[in-house]
C-alpha cells in the first residue's frame, strides 16, 4: 500500500470514528432518581396506564406527570399525601413527593382501575 493510500484509509477511519462520536442519538437515562423532570422523575399516563408502574424518588423531589391520553386523569395517593387533581388530556403538571419514606400506592381517582406505586427513599 502506498503512503497516499494509507493516509486516505486512516483519514477515512478517523472520519467514521469522529462522526460516530458526534452522533445525535441519546445516551441512556440514569436509573436512579434525579431532579429536573428527567426520566427518573416523570410519570407518563398513556393508554389508561401509569408508566412506570413503580417509581422510586427522594423525599421532597419534584415529579412531572405527562397525560398523553385525551381524557383527564389524576395521580392520587391512597394515603392522600399527594393529589394532582384533574390533569387534562395532553397536559403536564408537577407535584412534590411526600417526605414520608416508603411505598405510596396511588390511583387515578377518575379511573380507579389505574394504579401504581411511588416509593420515597
Amino acid at each position: 500500500m502506498t503512503a497516499v493510500r494509507l493516509r486516505r484509509a486512516l483519514a477515512g477511519a478517523l472520519l467514521v470514528l469522529t462522526l460516530g462520536a458526534c452522533s445525535s442519538s441519546p445516551s441512556a437515562s440514569p436509573s436512579s432518581p434525579s431532579g429536573g423532570g428527567s426520566a427518573g422523575t416523570r410519570i407518563t399516563i398513556k393508554n389508561f396506564q401509569f408508566q412506570p408502574a413503580d417509581l422510586t424518588v427522594h423525599a421532597g423531589q419534584s415529579i412531572t406527570v405527562v397525560n398523553e391520553d385525551s381524557t383527564p386523569h389524576t395521580v392520587t395517593a391512597d394515603d392522600k399525601s399527594f393529589d394532582t387533581k384533574d390533569i387534562s388530556g395532553g397536559a403536564t403538571v408537577t407535584f412534590t413527593a411526600p417526605t414520608t419514606t416508603g411505598p405510596h400506592p396511588y390511583i387515578c381517582s377518575i379511573h380507579q382501575y389505574m394504579h401504581a406505586t411511588l416509593t420515597v427513599s
